[in-house]
């Protein structure tokens, strides 16, 4: 298992950073976050699919307040796992495995079913490589990576397999796909919102520190600090 591991990482390594980045953007919030509010307004287009977007309301904000409580817990109050390189659910990855696959079966809503199950399994396999260009380029650990992706995985599967009983709108895949795109005109590719250094503001104010905590702070403590935090546990 430790070889497989290491082959993983490995393999992972061959790949050139600058293509990390690239795929990494894919998850970022200054997209995903507007694609998220796009989707709840595609869904109340019409009176007959407002219960389809309550729902899905619902469980992406549930997810979402998931990820903030983990990241501001660990980063003004320091809760987080030494023992599995924990300090909050990744945020790139749960955008990524909630959004994608929903946002592409919206794509397809006027196709089969077929297509759309294809479509959402399409935004998971990206979601999942997404989630690996967080461990490529050193943002996150394996445990942070693995709970955004199953946090995401969950709300995306939930909210499709739940939407199934209700009324969902059959729209234009060129008018979908052009609304997905509009955050572009605001944020470029390849640079990150402030989503962070605002969230570690939150949390300082929140706690009265004076800084946020960091992962050196969570791995001193318990010895692990040899570990490093640029070897991502696989």
């Amino acid at each position: 298992m430790e070889l497989l591991r290491e082959a993983i990482w490995q393999a992972i390594l061959s790949v050139p950073q600058s293509a990390w980045w690239g795929v990494t953007w894919f998850g970022d919030s200054g997209l995903l976050l507007p694609a998220a509010v796009l989707i709840a307004l595609w869904l109340a287009s019409s009176r007959r699919t407002w219960p389809a977007a309550a729902l899905w309301i619902v469980i992406f904000g549930a997810a979402s307040t998931l990820v903030l409580v983990s990241k501001l817990a660990f980063l003004g109050w320091g809760v987080g796992s030494a023992r599995f390189n924990f300090t909050g659910i990744s945020g790139h990855t749960m955008l990524s495995a909630s959004v994608w696959p929903v946002a592409l079966w919206l794509l397809a809503s006027r196709g089969s079913h077929r297509l759309r199950l294809g479509l959402a399994v399409f935004g998971w396999l990206l979601a999942a490589c997404i989630g690996v260009s967080r461990l490529a380029i050193y943002a996150h650990s394996a445990s942070e990576v693995a709970a955004g992706y199953l946090l995401g995985l969950a709300a995306s599967a939930g909210f499709l397999a739940m939407q199934r009983h209700m009324a969902h709108p059959r729209l234009r895949a060129s008018l979908v796909a052009l609304s997905l795109l509009l955050p572009l005109l605001q944020m470029q590719p390849g640079h990150a919102a402030p989503t962070h250094g605002l969230i570690e503001r939150m949390a300082m104010r929140l706690a009265g520190t004076e800084r946020p905590y960091t992962r050196d702070d969570l791995l001193r403590p318990a010895g692990a600090a040899r570990l490093g935090y640029r070897v991502p546990v696989l």
